[in-house]
């Protein structure tokens, strides 16, 4: 198992490679001259130019691709060219509620859409399954930014129970921020519950379908014992497929929600980078969201190889 996990590790790095490779090129081909943005419209051509030279946006690509990538190995992803303030200080400000988001919505899936899944198979064509199967179209129907405006019109304006947005670190007191996050967290795991408590239904509907099962059962055999024992443990390994794809699309909606619920976390500032052409906070938050999807599937690999032994070969 541990070859085959240093040949897992291995494989990455061209992916880090071509990501690095990616990212820094286009950037350089979006329109937009960042020497212009930082000096401003009245800017004259030799103060562009002075500032494309302390730059270094006169050197040849090549060269500016060695300086940049030897910064990144040092941890250095350059100065925010709208705050001027270095660019690993806005995310470190930043990701603490993007990270306690991520962690409370991933929990609060597996939580609800695993055993709402393999309940919904093990009672198929009952009340039951009907029910999580409506859930599931409603949830998969339903945009994240809807939800989030539905939640905050009953929960905030007209419960009162909820504040309607903002975010309070845990630091500042445990029911404070879990206050703050219990909206954004539903409105951002609706569409995720529904995708895995579906997809869990299936696997495991697939998997009592099999002969063994079958046997299991001819033997006498508890239902239940049946599901726990034999057909659970095969079905994992799908599952944990789907689970890994949503950690890795979760990222996605985080902009939206953060935006939505007035949350500073690496959404928010990305899409404000982005609207300021602030391109090293852009590049850093590339390469920050693409060392997270490779570390997820990274993860998922030694998952499938400690749960099927068998895949290693």
């Amino acid at each position: 198992m541990l070859i085959a996990i240093l040949r897992r590790l291995a494989a990455t790095i061209p992916v880090v490679v071509v990501v690095a490779v990616v990212v820094f090129a286009v950037i350089r081909l979006t329109p937009g001259d960042p020497a212009s943005i930082i000096a401003g419209d009245g800017a004259t051509v030799q103060q562009i130019e002075l500032i494309r030279q302390q730059m270094g946006l006169d050197q040849p690509i090549a060269v500016q691709f060695y300086r940049w990538v030897g910064d990144l190995m040092h941890g250095d992803f350059g100065t925010s060219l709208i705050s001027g303030l270095p660019v690993q200080e806005l995310l470190l400000n930043r990701m603490g509620p993007t990270i306690a988001l991520t962690l409370y919505t991933i929990l609060f899936v597996l939580l609800i859409s695993l055993p709402t899944g393999v309940l919904a198979a093990w009672k198929r064509g009952q009340w039951i399954d009907k029910g999580v199967s409506l859930g599931s179209v409603i949830g998969f129907s339903m945009p994240s930014f809807i939800t989030a405006y539905i939640l905050i019109f009953i929960f905030s304006i007209e419960l009162d129970w909820l504040p309607v947005q903002g975010y309070e670190p845990l630091q500042k007191g445990i029911w404070a921020h879990f206050q703050h996050m219990v909206l954004p967290v539903a409105a951002l795991s609706t569409v995720y519950v529904a995708l895995v408590a579906r997809f869990v239904r299936s696997s495991v509907i697939d998997t009592l379908g099999e002969d063994y099962i079958r046997t299991a059962r001819a033997k006498g055999l508890k239902e239940s014992r049946v599901l726990m024992r034999h057909a659970l443990p095969n079905a994992s390994v799908p599952i944990l497929t789907i689970i890994g794809i949503v950690a890795t699309i979760l990222i996605a909606g985080l902009a939206v929600i953060e935006t939505v619920f007035n949350i500073p976390g690496l959404g928010r500032l990305v899409l404000d980078a982005i609207q300021a052409r602030d391109f090293p906070v852009i590049q850093a938050m590339i390469i920050l969201l693409s060392l997270f999807d490779i570390l997820i599937n990274l993860v998922v690999d030694i998952l499938y190889l400690i749960i099927d032994p068998r895949i290693e070969s």
